[in-house]
């Protein structure tokens, strides 16, 4: 029961996006379509939870152990941006559309704090290694759904008659604002 409840909550009540606001720059610059957006979720999957896998082994096994906690950040960076190449490298071969669809946000994924955000929120909450798989891929998820809903809203404000003023960028903020409030609605779920 406590899994689900982190599971839920990681999506739902402490959305990546909507709650912390991590990941806002691909949130807003990788949401024009819902099939690039996606494809950014499941890239951004792959790598939260291989980079929370490591992390968590690194801090464990070597920072902990040896009292150098702080080279922390410095690890986890050289670990996510590890993880963000050998994806960039497995995507180019297996579907070059999605790796150009991607474009420079893949390679930035490195930069992603949402990433980093994952991996250092598991350490502060003191997770096991299963408390912390079942997080980076909730959070994941959360951050999925987040850009995925935000994309089918940008694809459907692109349809229709929006006032000159707050065309683009402007209409898009203010949408993200509103499913922002929409989510807190899920507080007190867990």
């Amino acid at each position: 029961m406590e899994y689900i409840l982190l599971f839920i909550g990681a999506i739902f009540v402490n959305n990546i996006v909507f709650s912390q606001f991590l990941g806002i720059c691909p949130f807003l610059g990788v949401s024009k379509k819902l099939d690039t957006a996606l494809g950014m979720g499941a890239a951004v999957t792959f790598v939260v939870t291989i980079a929370t896998l490591v992390t968590f082994a690194i801090q464990k096994l070597v920072l902990d152990k040896y009292g150098i906690q702080y080279m922390q950040n410095i690890a986890f960076i050289l670990v996510i941006a590890s993880v963000v190449q050998m994806l960039e490298i497995v995507l180019k071969k297996i579907s070059p559309s999605l790796y150009s669809a991607l474009g420079v946000f893949l390679p930035l994924i490195t930069t992603n704090c949402m990433v980093l955000g994952v991996a250092i929120s598991v350490i502060q909450s003191d997770f096991n290694l299963a408390q912390s798989i079942v997080y980076a891929i909730a959070s994941a998820i959360g951050y999925t759904f987040a850009i995925g809903i935000f994309a089918v809203s940008r694809e459907q404000l692109a349809k229709t008659s929006v006032p000159g003023s707050l065309a683009g960028i402007p209409i898009s903020l203010i949408t993200a604002g509103i499913l922002a409030m929409a989510f807190m609605g899920f507080t007190g779920l867990v």
